[in-house]
């Protein structure tokens, strides 16, 4: 599927997860800002990567400041910003 717009999930609340999510034409590219990249980096794109394969989602620029987010919440705000993004009427809850 195609992007139609970029699109923001999430807050910079403790605990929480901001993404923004824009078209692009060159694959998925990510920049990550979190405390715990070392760690937990890795494991913080595949979760958001899952979410865009579910989507068909192969051109993206993913931006996502990460304020110690538990994977649930990730996957729910990947889950927003691509509804926004696509501007879709119904939730695709299998990405769930």
């Amino acid at each position: 599927m195609e992007l139609k717009k970029t699109a923001v999930a999430g807050t910079l609340e403790s605990s929480d997860l901001q993404i923004t999510i824009s078209p692009a034409i060159n694959g998925l590219s990510f920049e990550l800002t979190s405390d715990v990249k070392k760690q937990f980096g890795d494991q913080i794109i595949a979760t958001i990567e899952d979410v865009l394969k579910k989507y068909e989602i192969e051109n993206a620029t993913i931006q996502i400041v990460d304020k110690g987010a538990l994977d649930l919440v990730i996957r729910a705000r990947a889950v927003a910003a691509v509804e926004r993004a696509l501007e879709t009427e119904d939730i695709n809850w299998e990405a769930l």
